[in-house]
């Protein structure tokens, strides 16, 4: 705070208290950024049990009536794509992703304790005999409450994942849609 001095006279003080009133009535006219209630979050592993905790995010947020918006790149795609494998009009390496990438939540296997696929029928088994929905339920839910599933396209055009391979009714976008939807976001997650 200043205060009057003989280096600043009573005017200098007045011009300088109005000029910063003029700032903070400008700032509160026009935020820096518009936050909504809404999340946002980059889903990049390809791993069961962070495809459950992510649509379990999601479904949680979605439940609370927030938007939520998920942005599935990288690894994180194969939780998004339909079981068979296309190999046709495919050259060597996209032929190459399309075996090693699991197709489909029924194919993702742990990120710890895997056991060759062992540790994730393990997870499936404990969550049924628990009544916790499994991911395949967690991401009609998702759908179901109106979360926006986005899948990165350089992502999958650098894995050769063609559109038809995906799970009908999602989007396909790049970095500038997630940051369109992060930047208005309380909540951004990377999973």
């Amino acid at each position: 705070m200043m205060i009057d001095t003989p280096e600043m006279g009573t005017e200098a003080l007045l011009a300088r208290i109005a000029e910063l009133e003029q700032r903070v009535s400008s700032l509160e006219e026009t935020p820096a950024q518009s936050i909504e209630d809404r999340v946002s979050m980059v889903v990049f592993s390809g791993e069961l049990d962070k495809a459950i905790a992510a649509f379990i995010i999601a479904t949680g947020a979605a439940s609370m009536g927030l938007e939520v918006n998920m942005f599935f790149t990288f690894w994180g795609i194969g939780a998004v794509r339909k079981r068979e494998k296309v190999f046709a009009g495919k050259n060597l390496l996209e032929k190459g992703f399309t075996a090693m990438l699991p197709s489909g939540t029924g194919q993702l296997g742990l990120s710890q304790m895997n056991f060759l696929g062992a540790g994730a029928q393990l997870i499936r088994k404990i969550m049924k005999d628990r009544d916790i929905s499994s991911v395949e339920e967690l991401f009609e839910m998702s759908r179901e409450l109106g979360v926006r599933m986005v899948v990165c396209d350089m992502s999958r055009e650098l894995m050769g994942i063609a559109d038809s391979e995906l799970i009908d009714g999602l989007e396909t976008g790049g970095v500038a849609t997630f940051m369109a939807d992060a930047a208005r976001s309380k909540v951004t997650l990377f999973i």
